[in-house]
């Protein structure tokens, strides 16, 4: 969905703790409010456009540079004279910054307001006889509700749920327990899963790639209940969806979705294939946040992917590597636990001295130097060596294009496997072939399906995707601490997971400030 429509509702300001308007500071108004917007079709299509166009904040550098930081995959990175946050986030510390985990609290509520205001006025369009449409606005807009919970829960464990815009006698309300929250996730969910139709948008050219699909939600439905029975030790997700269901849901979206792998697992990244890339609206692709350049330089426009510039080569560009801020330096740890003929190795990551690129450290200033940073994600220069984003008139800071892929179809797989592996074991054997089969371009690398085989398939498969850290605490404690402490190297990349804290994060400090104690601090980070 490359074109958005900036639609903000006013009535029902939300500000979990107070009515101030800093939880939504900076946000586009108009002289449209909810009492007299919601007549028509047209109108409810410009409120779902409000809710997607939240997704393109994510990439800020928020949740999915941090988790990787936190992760056994990344150091912190970015600039020896940089502010030492980053290093706190990879280290379990929070001394210095008090509230720097804040953007993906409020991005994530601000989306919950933007789907909740819709949801409550679809009733009063005029849908005429047209009541399949509103069904998919709905279907829609309760996946990305479902979404912006999600986006918080894993992250901060207790949230507090919103089915619904807050009064002003509930602006202090407190965190729930998880079921709570996994129930309205699940809910809304299988709402979207059950109500979408077939469509399949990943196609050159399709005007609706990057809106929500059936198989997006099956996936989605399937990424929820392993997160939540493996985190909180449950047989089902919040009483609302059984195992079983989870395998039907997840089978139907390898079966039957149309999705499939790209050949060639560089073709998926445009710094790893360049001439040969598959494009965004892949096959592989069920669903990724839409980025472009339109911005060219505007810093009040949210249209180019913000978070690529950094994790990109410090200190200028480098070969057809276009320059960044070099943050999330590459454990070489997880570089070197691919075997010889994975693909995926050479396609994720840059490999400076293997590459015959000659990059100073010392003279770019790049803190926590490791060897290895991103391939997926980095923007590329052109022939002349000048970043694409600029030679095409934008910032390199604002105005890359990539989209963020949220759900690959070999995340859809490797899920199908671990959620069959109990009842269908050959089922399990077949969709992890798929993965290793393209990996290693061949099938003599296959290896019996294990819940430890699938573990580390994943890390492999979708490093440096946002998703590594959550397999973490889906593992428990113990598993956590055995793969992020790190002694190795100089003091620089000494790492202690601290299990007090359960995996859960920090919350930040200006929403306990604005809850007057009804919000405490998460365990470990007093």
């Amino acid at each position: 969905m490359k074109t958005y429509i900036k639609l903000f509702a006013l009535s029902s300001l939300l500000v979990l703790g107070s009515c101030s308007e800093d939880f939504l500071e900076n946000e586009p108004y108009t002289d449209k409010v909810t009492e007299n917007f919601y007549k028509t079709p047209s109108d409810a299509f410009e409120g779902l456009v409000a809710v997607y166009d939240v997704l393109q904040r994510e990439a800020y550098g928020t949740q999915l540079i941090v988790s990787e930081q936190v992760s056994d995959n990344c150091f912190g990175g970015f600039g020896i004279a940089d502010p030492t946050v980053d290093l706190q986030w990879d280290r379990f510390q929070y001394t210095t910054d008090k509230d720097m985990n804040a953007l993906t609290w409020t991005n994530s509520y601000l989306g919950i307001y933007r789907a909740n205001v819709l949801l409550e006025n679809l009733d009063k369009v005029n849908w005429g006889s047209n009541t399949a449409l509103k069904t998919r606005y709905e279907a829609e807009a309760r996946f990305l509700r479902a979404h912006f919970h999600f986006q918080a829960a894993k992250m901060f464990g207790d949230i507090v749920p919103l089915d619904h815009t807050v009064t002003t006698s509930e602006f202090e309300l407190p965190r729930q327990a998880p079921e709570v929250t996994y129930a309205l996730i699940a809910n809304d969910l299988k709402f979207a899963a059950d109500n979408l139709g077939p469509e399949n948008y990943s196609q050159a050219g399709n005007a609706n790639y990057g809106r929500i699909t059936k198989w997006a939600a099956e996936a989605y439905l399937a990424r929820t209940f392993l997160f939540y029975t493996g985190a909180y030790s449950k047989t089902d997700l919040a009483g609302v969806v059984t195992k079983a269901q989870a395998v039907t849901y997840i089978n139907d979206a390898v079966n039957n979705s149309g999705h499939g792998l790209v050949a060639d697992f560089a073709n998926l990244w445009l710094a790893a294939s360049f001439e040969n890339f598959a494009g965004e609206d892949n096959t592989e692709m069920v669903w990724a946040v839409r980025f472009n350049g339109s911005g060219k330089g505007n810093w009040d426009l949210h249209e180019g992917n913000r978070f690529q510039v950094n994790i990109a080569p410090r200190g200028g560009s480098i070969g057809k590597y276009a320059t960044g801020w070099g943050g999330a330096t590459v454990n070489p740890k997880l570089v070197q636990a691919y075997e010889s003929g994975d693909s995926r190795k050479a396609a994720s990551f840059i490999d400076y001295v293997g590459e015959g690129l000659n990059f100073d450290p010392q003279a770019r200033e790049q803190r926590q130097y490791t060897g290895y940073s991103w391939k997926k994600y980095c923007p590329i220069t052109n022939a002349a060596g000048t970043a694409v984003v600029e030679a095409n008139g934008g910032n390199f800071q604002i105005d890359n294009y990539q989209d963020y892929a949220i759900i690959r179809f070999a995340d859809v797989l490797l899920m199908a496997a671990e959620l069959n592996l109990e009842g269908n074991a050959a089922l399990a054997q077949a969709d992890l072939d798929r993965v290793r089969d393209r990996a290693f371009k061949s099938t003599t690398h296959r290896i019996p399906v294990t819940k430890a085989v699938i573990m580390e398939e994943r890390r492999l498969e979708l490093a440096l995707e946002g998703l590594r850290y959550f397999d973490l605490i889906r593992q428990g404690m113990p598993a956590m601490k055995a793969a992020i402490d790190n002694t190795a190297g100089d003091s620089q990349f000494a790492v202690t997971f601290r299990p007090e804290t359960l995996g859960w994060f920090a919350l930040p400090q200006s929403q306990i400030v604005l809850s007057n104690g009804t919000i405490q601090q998460n365990p470990g980070w007093n």
